[in-house]
Parts: C-alpha cells; sequence; structure tokens
C-alpha cells in the first residue's frame, strides 16, 4: 500500500464524463489498498470564462476580488469529483486550498506558498477516505483567500506529496508525458521516458505547457520525483526526478516554444545603475519577470533598453516602468510587438561543443534571424518572427538529431 497524490487538470475533468473516468481511475487504485488524496483543477474554460466576466466589468479587476472569483472554479470540481466518487461506492471528502492547510504571502492572484499544515488530510486518510483538494488556491495567514497563478494546480499537487512525505505523485494531463517537442509542431517528436529537474524546469520556463515552472522548482528543492502521464489511457509516461540521463549522448533533451511573448521598449533610460536598479525593483515588487534583455546606448547620457515578457502580463508592465519612468523624470515605455521564443535545453550542453553553432545553421536553413539570445549552462533561447516559428521549431528538432525513427 502506498501513499499517492494524483492531480488531474482541467481538461481530464472537463465534464461529467471525464469526471466519472477520473473517478474510476481513482477508485481502482484505492480498491488496491492505496490512500490517495487527488488535486483537481478548474473544469478546462471555466477560469476563463471567470476572467472574462470580470473584465467585461471592470478593465483592471480588484487582485483580491479576482482570487476570491476564480478559486470557485476549483471548489466545483472538488464537490463534483466527490459526488462521482460517493456514486461508486468511494468513500471522499472534499477540501478546498484553506482546509487543507495551504498557507501563502499576500500577493493576490501569483500567491508563493509559505507553509503547509495539511489540514486534516491525514487524520480523514486514516478514515479510509480519498480526500480530495482543490488545486491553484490557499489561503493567507488572515484567512484571505489567494491563487497561485496560472497551472497553480500542479504546484499544490507538488506541496502537498512534499507536505504528506508522499511515495509517488502523478501528474495526470491530457497529454502523455513529455516530448522532444510540441508533437502538434514536430509530428515524429519522441517521448522521453525520464528527465531531470533542471530540464524540465527550463522547458516549463521555455513554453512547454506541460507543466508549470514553479511546480518544477518546489519539486526539485523537496526532491520529489514525479510522473506525467495522461488521464486517458494507462500508458507510462516521463519521471521526471534527479540527474538523469534523456537522451544517450545527447546534446539537448528537446525543443520549446513559447509563442505569447511581447517585447518592450523602454526609451531615454537614465544611463546609471541607479535608474536600472529602480526599473527592475519595482517590477520584481510587483511580482513580474522579464526575460531576454538588451541595452543600447543612447544619446545625452540616456539609454535604450529592450526586454521580453508573456503576453499577458504586459499591461502591468507597461504600468509599472511608466510609474518608474515618471519618478526618474525621463523615458517612454511601449510595445515592439509579438515576439516567439524557441528554446533548446539539455545537459549535454556542457560537454558537448557548436551547440549554438548547430542551432544558428538550422535557423539559418529556414530563413531566421533571431533578434535577441540568451544562454545558460543547460539552455539558449532565441527570439524569432512568429510567423516562421514552427519551421523553426521542426529545423531545430532535425538538426540535433531528435527525429524519431
Amino acid at each position: 500500500m502506498a501513499l499517492i497524490v494524483q492531480k488531474y487538470g482541467g481538461t481530464s475533468v472537463g465534464n461529467v464524463d471525464r469526471i466519472q473516468n477520473v473517478a474510476a481511475k481513482i477508485k481502482e487504485q484505492w480498491s488496491q489498498g492505496h490512500r490517495l488524496v487527488v488535486v483537481v483543477s478548474a473544469r478546462s474554460g471555466v477560469t476563463n470564462d471567470l476572467i472574462a466576466r470580470a473584465k467585461a466589468l471592470q478593465k483592471l479587476p480588484d487582485e483580491r476580488e479576482m482570487d476570491v472569483l476564480m478559486a470557485v472554479g476549483e471548489q466545483e470540481t472538488i464537490a463534483l469529483t466527490v459526488m462521482a466518487l460517493h456514486a461508486i461506492g468511494v468513500p471522499a471528502v472534499s477540501r478546498t486550498g484553506a482546509q487543507a492547510g495551504i498557507f501563502t504571502d499576500d500577493i493576490h492572484t501569483r500567491a508563493r506558498i509559505t507553509r503547509i499544515s495539511g489540514g486534516d488530510l491525514l487524520a480523514r486518510l486514516d478514515e479510509g477516505k480519498v480526500v480530495v483538494v482543490a488545486g491553484f488556491q490557499g489561503v493567507t495567514e488572515q484567512g484571505e483567500v489567494t491563487t497561485l497563478g496560472r497551472g497553480g494546480s500542479d504546484l499544490t499537487a507538488i506541496a502537498v506529496a512534499a507536505s504528506i512525505k508522499a511515495d509517488l505523485c502523478q501528474i495526470y494531463t491530457d497529454v502523455d508525458g513529455v516530448y522532444t517537442a510540441d508533437p502538434r509542431i514536430v509530428l515524429n517528436a519522441s517521448k522521453l521516458p525520464e528527465i531531470s529537474y533542471e530540464e524540465m524546469l527550463e522547458l516549463a520556463s521555455s513554453g512547454s505547457k506541460v507543466m508549470q515552472s514553479r511546480s518544477v522548482e518546489f519539486a526539485q528543492k523537496y526532491n520529489v520525483p514525479f510522473e506525467v502521464r495522461s488521464s486517458f489511457n494507462d500508458q507510462p509516461g516521463t519521471l521526471v526526478k534527479a540527474l538523469a540521463k534523456t537522451l544517450e549522448d545527447a546534446a539537448i533533451a528537446g525543443v520549446a516554444l513559447d509563442r505569447l511573448q511581447t517585447r518592450v521598449t523602454v526609451s531615454d533610460l537614465p544611463d546609471n545603475p541607479q535608474a536600472f536598479a529602480a526599473l527592475f525593483d519595482d517590477l520584481g515588487e510587483a511580482g513580474l519577470s522579464v526575460d531576454m534583455i538588451i541595452k543600447n546606448l543612447g544619446k545625452d547620457g540616456k539609454s535604450n533598453l529592450t526586454f521580453s515578457v508573456t503576453t499577458d502580463q504586459f499591461s502591468r508592465v507597461e504600468k509599472v516602468v511608466g510609474e518608474t519612468l515618471k519618478k526618474l523624470g525621463s523615458g517612454s515605455v511601449r510595445s515592439a510587438g509579438e515576439i516567439s521564443k524557441l528554446s533548446i535545453v539539455g545537459v549535454g550542453m556542457i560537454s558537448h561543443p557548436g551547440v549554438a553553432g548547430t542551432l544558428f545553421k538550422a535557423l539559418a536553413s529556414v530563413g531566421v534571424n533571431s533578434e535577441l539570445i540568451t544562454t545558460s549552462e543547460i539552455k539558449i533561447s532565441v527570439a524569432l518572427e512568429p510567423a516562421k516559428a514552427d519551421a523553426a521549431v521542426r529545423a531545430v528538432h532535425t538538426a540535433f538529431g531528435l527525429d524519431k525513427a
């Protein structure tokens, strides 16, 4: 008998039939004597619908009220899932994030977990019940409802697994593992049997939609191995764990594409360390992250700065940067257009010279000129025009020998 945490994403619980399918999977494990905590997301489309309703009333809704609103989606799912389990004879009980003792800071819509008490999870498990927990949400020490940001249900599952010392954490989703590239773009992409935390983290932060990067960070910090697998079949998935060899002698493990990036240009910024410190400190205080950064010298002691942000954050970035520039007494901020970010990831880069050359040769073969570039020990990312993104991914995937025979 094992203590297992399972997480089911929005597509997996998208309607009544799929919720019943999830309940059947849970019953199969429960019938074998396993103790189960099940984390669920809001049904597919529900969160987007709630956000749309809010923005129909107010362009920039209050973030505290947005958290109260968006937490509704997961609370609907936990109740429906427990009802489906009761209908097939499985004793179960639902718990909100607050009831599960998931405590966070007070940064609404993107809160960070500060501690997990576990609430009465272990006590209910000892009674033989399946506990169904609302993902994506928590509570401050003052009792305010918070949400963890998009993909936060993954983080809930990993955090709960760490806190109750689960034997296994399974992330059920609408894909059956981690691939060398998005199979919808590269038809002959290969599923990886296992991958390291480091590689998974870089893929997640580079546009792979399989896992949220904060979840992988948490898993790595607390050494929680987890498996990404499909809720629609029983095939083995991809195991994510401490440093693992992904493909024998491979320079890279995979290619990721993030289509939802916006290039931001800040013009006439005072060219001094204090100005740059103020700008990025204010962005950090607002919980906003930037990616690729290029600085160009302007005229008269001014400089121009270009960086990328996720498209959904641009409005907030524009507001924060604009306020900073007012305090500095100089500068302007604007969007310089949408871009796509292509990244290659792999621990093998360290020991394989010529990786950058292979990448840029592949991009050149399909007429792609990179606009922004960032590198690390296990990742190279380039910004390119969206119209050529798919062709670039396929060319790079082939150039590094990742095509499935």
